[in-house]
């Protein structure tokens, strides 16, 4: 298959039809996917320019390899999509200027499917064969993870580290993959620097301080923990015994690392009293790894060199550095150490605990980091903490979270809390447990029977304070048989209701230059069509009954696509794309189409060297002719820009300086030339009125326009009109500039509000409701041997001492990530759920809210940020990274709750608060 595929890639680049292009990368992907292996090359592409080669070739939505909208071409109204023009990578590079060594860093909050996809390397190729364009952005394969949690990824987001040289104190940018070894680091750094081996000594120079000296090993820098972005420092060895056998341990085993000086206290994390420097501390700070690759600890990763507690601080205020995208990690982080029934586990000895040997677990290595990194924020003070260890040591075992991308703060803390239990699970050695048929028993001896079954395997002070049992009731729809289940519950993951309307903002511009343009807020039906927006459009703008509106979204100052299927989905339009409307008289269908793109000619950039650049939104219109001339074309531009014309003051005040480009200027425009008047002028004259241009796809200048010139159309007509000083001076075109998001989200600001507010009972009360399961989960009736679509109903028997409730905000559809910004009214004191628990054995169904973790922001882009209390001190807190400050009990509830954290009151405690 691989010789054909190279036999067609002899024909010229545009010699394949759109559905041999679409076979051919459909094998040429499948053929990858067979293959796939460490090192193999991936290319990232702009999901933009890939979703529009998928709708030329005509890609059917299943086979899409973009998430970025569906394809149009499902409908059969859709009309065929023009060739795409080259591949268009420069949305996703951080700088357009290439770095040295041709190395392309790419803008860091990007999500793959939304902003970019990964082809192979033959399917890179032929795109390229094909189309031109790029820059490249080639990824490599990499294994990640240990023992069964090994997976392969495309490593797109290479490690970035910052190497200075402390002879003259000069910082070079230097990029590896993190499985990158230490000998290439060496390697690179001494070709960079001109400096020979034998006197090369790198540091890790994380925050501008040294914490140990890496050697020249096998050790990946994954495995020593740099981060991304970090500093590494270069010294070059003066005395040659500096370096006499540093590297090896009292054993002559080799070490990646070694710490630029002891620790002053050495203690098991066993705990207990030591004396250091003459003080009784309670509990180690240097809990020794599993591994030998990664010899330092987060106790040394405080800001300013500091590592303990100054004498008289409270503990638990401690902020976590942000190690490049990891708020969700340290929120809920920040979450569970302030957990009480965890704070008081793991600042004991629990080594005896320690399982490691399940096979489910991590040899007992996340637990030991994760108590590590507890007691380290609990005797700090106020001290930073940067918790490398720990995030080496969760991509270690959980790949998924590894990488520089945000991620889900409750998708964590299930791993945590379940990693964190097969870790300290107390059963060495699980036994075979056949579960029986209890149909007909009553609940109470099925619920017991089921919580001995889950206790005699799991065993662990997770499943005592954080897990309780739900009870689960299916039945047939045909035959009625009962199923009567008890499942262990580890949290809540209530639904919201989902609002059934979104905002969304279009500027409508006028296609025959009536009037100016103007932006329309509308609400309309989350999951409608193009045709819901287009009449709540047309009510808003006052669109008469002989008037039509062509709905278009722009990209890159030009017309990205055309709305022109009513009935193709709102959910394909994201909220930070942007759109507008053309309004004409009467009906455009069959017309031909003229988008007008304007170019500055009047910027330095165009003045000193001659580059133009595209600005603004382009106009839009509808031609008469069939092939019109460069005068046609040059009178249908003018009457488009007259409403643009300045008045008489403005015209004075801009050439007094008194404005500058881009200023506003009194909505009604005066002494605008009839179009006899432009038509009269352009026959007195040989010179066009505007600079005009054919459109290049390649982004090339274009031929220039003249009065004679024939334009040869189709139905998608391009030109450029180039804006020089003077028609700055004539027009103002700041009516063109900014167009507004579809749907704007105020920085990370959370609603307050109370209006409309959902009680967190009734999302409880939806979770806990009836309901048919779905046509994909479908229950295996043993009485009719069948697969039935039954109901289900869940109640909560049992509730755990720690109750942990997950707000559904996020919701995915095939086209959509859209997040619930709703307010949800949640107890804070008092939260009494005796109602709903089942089972009645006089334990406190009451609780008390300690912890919340937030999420600002839309997907991919939003922040994390907790709140905690100390329940010592009964006071709030907020965790926003590496900032902590006091706030007040009544500001903790917003809409960017997402998950809560809840205390059982005990009756005692009950007494005392009444």
């Amino acid at each position: 298959m691989g010789a054909q595929m190279d036999n067609q890639a002899a024909t010229s680049c545009f010699a394949c039809s759109p559905d041999q292009e679409k076979e051919i990368v459909k094998q040429l992907s499948e053929e990858a996917e067979l293959s796939f292996k460490e090192g193999d090359l991936f290319f990232v592409i702009s999901a933009r320019w890939f979703s529009g080669w998928e709708r030329y070739v005509g890609q059917s939505g299943d086979d899409c390899l973009s998430e970025w909208q569906p394809s149009d071409s499902d409908d059969s109204t859709s009309k065929p999509a023009n060739r795409p023009g080259p591949i268009d990578n420069s949305e996703l590079i951080e700088n357009e200027i290439q770095s040295k060594g041709g190395d392309q860093d790419m803008v860091r909050t990007l999500l793959e499917g939304k902003d970019y996809v990964l082809v192979s390397e033959k399917v890179w190729a032929k795109l390229v064969q094909w189309y031109k364009g790029g820059p490249a952005l080639p990824r490599k394969v990499i294994s990640q993870g240990v023992f069964n949690k090994k997976q392969l990824n495309v490593e797109v987001y290479p490690l970035r580290l910052k190497l200075i040289d402390s002879r003259d104190d000069s910082m070079y940018t230097i990029r590896f993959s993190k499985k990158a070894s230490s000998h290439e680091l060496y390697e690179k750094v001494c070709a960079l620097r001109g400096v020979e081996r034998e006197k090369c000594l790198i540091w890790d120079y994380f925050n501008k301080r040294r914490h140990s000296r890496l050697l020249y090993s096998s050790h990946t820098l994954e495995e020593l923990n740099l981060q991304m972005d970090q500093e590494i420092l270069l010294e070059l060895q003066v005395d040659r015994s500096y370096a006499s056998q540093p590297g090896k341990d009292s054993t002559g085993n080799e070490l990646a690392v070694i710490p630029m000086e002891p620790q002053r206290s050495h203690q098991s994390i066993a705990g207990g009293s030591s004396v250091s420097n003459g003080h009784s501390t309670s509990y180690s700070l240097n809990i020794k790894p599993g591994n030998a690759n990664s010899t330092f600890n987060d106790a040394d990763e405080g800001f300013g060199g500091q590592s303990s507690s100054r004498k008289g601080e409270k503990g638990g205020l401690a902020g976590l550095q942000n190690l490049g995208n990891t708020c969700f990690m340290n929120s809920a982080l920040q979450c569970l150490v302030h957990t009480p029934p965890l704070v008081d586990y793991f600042l004991q000895d629990y080594t005896a605990e320690i399982n490691k040997e399940n096979p489910l677990g991590m040899h007992g290595e996340l637990a030991l980091a994760f108590g590590e990194l507890l007691r380290k924020l609990w005797s700090s003070g106020r001290t930073t903490i940067a918790p490398r260890a720990f995030k080496g040591k969760l991509a270690l075992f959980a790949p998924q979270f590894s990488g520089y991308n945000q991620h889900d703060s409750q998708e964590l803390l299930a791993f945590l809390l379940d990693g964190l239990h097969e870790d300290l699970n107390r059963v060495k050695r699980k036994p075979y447990i056949e579960m029986k048929d209890r149909s007909g028993h009553p609940d109470k001896e099925v619920a017991n029977e089921s919580w001995q079954y889950h206790k005699a395997r799991n065993d662990s002070v997770i499943v005592d304070v954080c897990q309780g049992q739900y009870k689960s009731t299916l039945v047939c729809p045909d035959c009625s048989k009962v199923s009567v289940t008890f499942d262990p519950l580890m949290y809540l993951s209530l639904p919201l209701p989902s609002t059934v309307t979104r905002s969304m903002t279009v500027t409508v511009f006028y296609g025959d230059g009536s009037g100016l343009p103007m932006p329309y807020t509308v609400s309309v039906s989350k999951h409608g069509q193009c045709r819901d927006l287009l009449q709540s459009l047309a009510a808003a703008c006052c669109l008469r009954t002989d008037e039509s509106l062509l709905l278009a979204e722009v990209y890159k100052h030009q017309i990205y696509r055309f709305f022109e299927n009513p009935s193709l989905l709102l959910t394909s339009i994201k909220d930070e794309e942007h759109l507008v409307a053309y309004r004409f008289p009467g009906k455009g269908t069959g017309k031909k189409k003229l988008e007008i793109i304007h170019r500055d000619s009047s910027s330095a950039d165009f003045l000193i060297a001659g580059i133009r650049k595209n600005f603004g939104a382009p106009l839009v219109t509808y031609l008469e002719e069939d092939s019109p001339t460069g005068a046609d074309i040059d009178a249908v531009v003018s009457r488009l820009l007259s409403p643009l014309r300045r008045t008489s003051s403005s015209m004075i005040a801009y050439n007094n300086g008194e404005m500058s480009t881009g200023c506003s200027v009194e909505c009604e425009p005066k002494d605008q030339p009839m179009d006899d008047d432009i038509k009269e002028d352009n026959g007195a004259s040989q010179k066009l009125t505007n600079q005009l241009f054919l459109f290049e796809d390649q982004g090339l200048i274009g031929e220039p326009i003249s009065r004679d010139t024939v334009i040869k159309t189709g139905n998608h007509n391009k030109i450029f009109l180039d804006w020089s000083e003077e028609e700055h001076r004539l027009y103002d075109s700041s009516y063109l500039k900014d167009l507004p998001d579809v749907y704007h989200k105020t920085g990370f600001s959370a609603k307050k509000t109370r209006q409309e507010a959902i009680s967190l009972f009734s999302c409880l009360e939806a979770f806990l409701r009836e309901e048919p399961l779905g046509p994909d989960d479908m229950w295996y009736c043993p009485n009719c041997k069948e697969h039935r679509q039954a109901t289900k109903k869940l109640d909560l028997w049992m509730l755990p001492e720690i109750l942990v409730v997950h707000m559904k905000r996020f919701s995915y559809s095939r086209w959509l990530k859209n997040k619930l910004d709703s307010f949800v009214d949640f107890p804070i004191h008092d939260l009494d759920l005796s109602k709903y628990v089942k089972k009645k054995d006089g334990n406190s169904c009451t609780y008390e809210l300690y912890a919340i973790s937030n999420h600002y922001g839309g997907l991919g882009g939003g922040h994390y940020t907790a709140y905690a209390k100390l329940t010592d001190e009964d006071r709030w807190y907020s965790f926003d990274d590496s900032r902590v400050s006091p706030v007040n009990e009544a500001d903790i509830k917003t809409s960017a709750a997402y998950v809560l954290f809840y205390r059982r009151v005990k009756p005692q405690d009950q007494r005392e608060a009444s």
